[in-house]
């Protein structure tokens, strides 16, 4: 009975924590930004740069690199990954993107070189896009299939054509990237508020003059019906990712995961893929795990799969894609952060 108050408790910590620190800065741009995809970027625009039949060098080179811009979690990416993919993003630029979101961020990388060494750092660059483009072509060829047939039906039904001036595309979707990247930045309070609301009172600026009141109304529409989707699935993900830390907590993992085996390598990664870690997180948390013993092989896999992949993620990424892709997906994570990692702690010592 105490353990199962414990895992109670543990959950609840971590839902009130992921709520007073991710839902403002970070899970409210994002949806804005995912609406205003889905209400008002064109499909041929989407097609033309994440499409099945767009040139792989451009969708796949283009999503494996997003992550040095947007600097998001792992369930932040979830409706940015949702709003192309249902826009008819190809199912391998889509996860690609849904992969590199959180795991490229090129100031939780500088600082991984900085806290855990240079070498983990650049192999953990040089790994998450690696990864995203491998796990992406992976998935792309295992559901060619479906694919085939989105191409074939895109055809069919032909593609709405690009009918805003690009210069309303940048300026609108830059003030709003611009707010999700100050919301999670870690400026001091009121001046981080202060930017925040001159980035709003520009993007209200920008609606008014160039949207019509029916493109405002869809836009809101679409960010209301995908925050409806998504955000009930994700809070009972991050509360049941709070209550198994309760019964998983770090001195565990450390514990088996001390040598560069298979099994250490593969605890890890599994371990990294099952709990939640807010972006820049896991840098400390991993470094305090080297510091007690744990191997750097092991170091390596938990920093490819946790940042990327966890349970909320999962959940969400089933009710976007269906339950199949998402086990593949997870599996994939899984699997290659482990080969990865094993042949880094055999490489690093």
């Amino acid at each position: 009975m105490a353990i199962v108050l414990e895992m109670l408790r543990s959950g609840v910590a971590e839902l009130g924590e992921y709520l007073s620190a991710h839902v403002l800065g970070c899970l409210v741009p994002a949806f804005f930004i995912a609406g205003g995809i889905a209400a008002l970027v064109s499909t041929g625009a989407v097609l033309k740069y994440f499409g099945p039949t767009a040139k792989k060098y451009v969708s796949y080179g283009v999503a494996s690199v997003s992550g040095t811009v947007l600097a998001v979690c792992s369930c932040t990416i979830l409706p940015l990954f949702g709003g192309i993919y249902r826009k008819g993003a190809g199912l391998g630029p889509a996860i690609t993107f849904l992969y590199s979101g959180p795991a490229i961020n090129l100031l939780a990388i500088v600082l991984t070189a900085r806290a855990i060494g240079l070498s983990m750092g650049v192999a953990r660059g040089a790994g998450a896009i690696a990864l995203s483009i491998i796990i992406g072509l992976a998935m792309a060829a295992a559901f060619r299939r479906e694919e085939l047939a989105k191409v074939a039906k895109q055809s069919v039904f032909g593609v709405e054509a690009v009918s805003k001036s690009p210069w309303l595309y940048l300026s609108f979707f830059g003030v709003l990237v611009a707010i999700l990247l100050v919301g999670t930045s870690k400026a001091p309070g009121w001046g981080k508020v202060a930017v925040v609301i001159a980035l709003a009172n520009t993007l209200a600026l920008i609606a008014s003059q160039w949207l019509a009141p029916e493109e405002v109304k869809t836009w809101f529409g679409e960010t209301a019906k995908l925050a409806r989707q998504i955000f009930p699935v994700l809070l009972v993900g991050v509360f049941v990712a709070g209550m198994i830390k309760a019964v998983l907590p770090p001195e565990c993992v450390v514990a088996y995961v001390g040598g560069n085996t298979l099994s250490a390598n593969l605890l890890a990664a599994v371990a990294g893929a099952l709990m939640y870690f807010s972006t820049l997180t896991e840098v400390p948390i991993i470094k305090a795990l080297t510091d007690l013993g744990m191997a750097k092989g092991p170091a390596l896999a938990l920093l490819l799969s946790g940042p990327a992949v966890s349970l909320p993620n999962m959940l969400v990424v089933g009710r976007i894609m269906g339950a199949r892709k998402t086990v593949l997906y997870v599996a994939l994570v899984v699997g290659l952060s482990t080969l990865l990692g094993l042949c880094y702690g055999a490489i690093a010592g």
